[in-house]
């Protein structure tokens, strides 16, 4: 069968520099790239991170100077940039 397919320029010739250095022709390319991936099986499906939690009453502490304060407890700051 024939068939006419656009490609771009540069594409093209990128393809016939391999086919040159690889002594085919650019129908042997063509056919091997299509059953190469023509023949490839599926691939997996994208993964999903499944769902989690900790248990507990999650976040109790909405203000954000007062999570601060208790991620830089016992550390000499309160995390304002002081010491």
């Amino acid at each position: 069968m024939k068939t006419t397919v656009e490609v771009p320029d540069s594409l093209f010739q990128a393809a016939r520099t391999h086919c040159a250095a690889h002594g085919i022709t650019f129908r042997e390319l063509i056919e091997r790239g299509l059953r190469e991936v023509l023949e490839k099986p599926a691939t997996a499906a994208p993964f999903r991170l499944g769902a989690f939690g900790f248990g507990g009453e999650g976040q109790q502490v909405h203000e954000w100077a007062e999570i601060r304060s208790l991620i830089y407890a016992g550390h000499g700051s309160d995390g304002s940039g002081e010491q």
